[in-house]
């Protein structure tokens, strides 16, 4: 607290050294598993980007994402897109981030990082609770998301290779 009264911001710390090593730029490619969309959903292959940047000081980081979706035969099905606002809560005393993504779905979710894995979990008790999984592995990061219905036994949805974009100026991506 300042000596006017008037709480000072928290100051990064460790916590957030740790997140940063799961949020560098990517690429990726996958698969998303029949009815993993929903219900009568079909298989379907994918690919996207990633982006990411800190801000508040080192706080938050926060990540933009889109990839492209196409059923097996090839053809394209939709581009879906969200938005990743993550960072260390030192009141909660863990990680914290939300998601808004295309579909009009936004969420408050937990963290943890033991090592190479981290893992989000939706906060709360909603009906469909989504896990986020990162394990890093020979510079690329092995990703997947999983549901569970109703509390019910986690379920695949997707998962992908992800794959760090070299640092801007060697070579060219698609923003």
């Amino acid at each position: 607290m300042a000596a006017w009264g008037v709480p000072i911001p928290a100051l990064p710390g460790e916590e957030m050294t740790a997140l940063r090593r799961f949020h560098r730029d990517t690429t990726w490619t996958g698969t998303i598993r029949a009815g993993g969309m929903g219900p009568g959903a079909p298989a379907m292959t994918a690919e996207g980007h990633g982006r990411h940047e800190v801000i508040q000081d080192g706080r938050w980081i926060v990540g933009s994402y889109v990839q492209d979706q196409y059923l097996e035969s090839g053809e394209r099905v939709l581009t879906w897109q969200l938005h990743w606002v993550a960072g260390w809560s030192p009141a909660d005393g863990e990680y914290r981030a939300t998601v808004a993504d295309v579909y009009g779905h936004a969420e408050v979710m937990r963290g943890a990082i033991d090592g190479d894995r981290m893992v989000f979990e939706s906060a709360g008790d909603p009906p469909v609770r989504i896990r986020l999984t990162w394990e890093l592995a020979d510079g690329a990061a092995l990703w997947r998301n999983e549901m569970s219905v109703q509390s019910g036994p986690w379920s695949l949805v997707e998962d992908y290779v992800c794959t760090p974009v070299p640092e801007q100026g060697t070579t060219s991506v698609p923003r």
